[in-house]
């Protein structure tokens, strides 16, 4: 049975959510609060399993409680956020908190139960399977750099968090093709190391550095694009699933902490090095080869696959092209986003990187590339950075 927390200042919001959960087997509601303090105490008290949060609540707000929340006692939380400026912006900040999903009010406050309802249970039903606290506890490091110049510092919201002792594993199963090279989760060869001819722009700038990922990825993009420096020699582009609105939130808040350049792609954009490309939700991105030798963007609304746009495999299945120019990864999501474009990437002489299974949010999408031999290399999340700059490097 799995016990939720419901936290929101409307009775109309926690009568209908009560009513929603109450009528399902598998659910069983341990309480409701009605502001922030409310809710830190009665997480306290209750340990749900689970808790549903509203960010606009009196007292103290959805985000204050969810920081307090995720450092002393994390639990798998899902916002219900509006689709106004300020609520995408309130929502990334909580996905950078450790939220691990949300949920969208067209409207103002849900008055439609039945338009949503199945959205609510399924996005719930996942979030309690979550490895809440795995991201946050493998995030700390500092930003990388090709040149002694110093970057941007890593921004000091959200607040540091108490590290969570977890047993390290590899994510391989026995039996498994040893064409992985799991990388020990220790501090691997200095930055300083890096081939002159990367810091020098040299043949490296002609590579891409393609991103999937899915639920966890909001805070896990943060851990990795905060340590990328702002001089990489190429252009990055990233499919994270997330509705349209909450994506130009996302990139804006990267820019804001991130010593490399973050924006939310534009149609026939021409990639450059040293920016990061985040597909706009509602839209597929693939890149295509540009005049001049260059990339470009390529947006379109075409059906969604697999159930997403944008997919994670429209974007690998259109950059595999680039042979051993492509850099892949494939991080914390679920379901199997990424595998189908990853064995083209790889059938093409790409490399691909997975995130490994204890630092991710859910051990989906990675898995998938990883049980099928397709990941040239396993890191934890603080160490996915600079996996990418060392595969930029070679």
């Amino acid at each position: 049975m799995i016990r939720v927390l419901i936290a929101d200042d409307s009775a109309f919001m926690r009568k209908v959510l009560t009513d929603l959960f109450n009528k399902q087997k598998d659910f069983e509601v341990a309480g409701t609060a009605v502001n922030g303090r409310d809710t830190v105490d009665k997480v306290r008290q209750l340990k749900p399993d689970i808790l549903t949060l509203d960010v606009n609540m009196p007292v103290m707000d959805g985000l204050d409680a969810l920081a307090i929340i995720m450092e002393e006692c994390p639990l798998p939380v899902v916002m219900f956020s509006s689709l106004t400026q300020q609520g995408t912006d309130e929502t990334i900040r909580a996905l950078a908190l450790g939220a691990v999903d949300f949920i969208s009010k067209a409207g103002g406050p849900i008055s439609k139960i039945d338009t949503v309802q199945d959205e609510i249970l399924a996005k719930c039903r996942a979030a309690v399977q979550a490895h809440v606290g795995s991201t946050r506890s493998f995030a700390a490091g500092r930003p990388l750099t090709y040149t002694p110049r110093p970057l941007m510092s890593t921004p000091s919201e959200p607040p540091k968090m108490k590290r969570i002792e977890v047993q390290r594993r590899t994510g391989l199963k026995l039996g498994q093709k040893p064409t992985v090279k799991v990388i020990p989760t220790v501090p691997t060869t200095p930055l300083s190391a890096l081939k002159a001819t990367v810091a020098a722009g040299g043949v490296a700038s002609k590579k891409l550095v393609a991103i999937g990922t899915s639920t966890g990825g909001p805070q896990a993009l943060q851990s990795v694009i905060t340590r990328l420096p702002g001089n990489l020699p190429c252009g990055v582009v990233i499919v994270q699933h997330m509705p349209a609105g909450f994506t130009k939130s996302l990139a804006d808040r990267l820019d804001s902490i991130s010593a490399i350049s973050v924006k939310e792609a534009e149609n026939d954009e021409i990639i450059k090095p040293g920016q990061v490309y985040i597909a706009p939700g509602n839209y597929h991105m693939r890149v295509q080869p540009a005049s001049g030798g260059g990339k470009k963007i390529v947006l379109s609304q075409e059906p969604p696959v697999g159930n997403h746009r944008p997919a994670v495999n429209v974007l690998f299945d259109s950059v595999a092209q680039f042979r051993n120019d492509l850099v892949s990864v494939i991080m914390t999501g679920m379901g199997s986003d990424g595998c189908e474009g990853m064995k083209k990437i790889k059938a093409n002489g790409g490399y691909s990187i997975a995130q490994d299974e204890t630092s991710c949010v859910v051990y989906g999408m990675p898995k998938a590339v990883v049980e099928a031999g397709l990941a040239d290399e396993v890191r934890p999340l603080n160490q996915i950075a600079e996996a990418i700059v060392d595969a930029v490097a070679k």
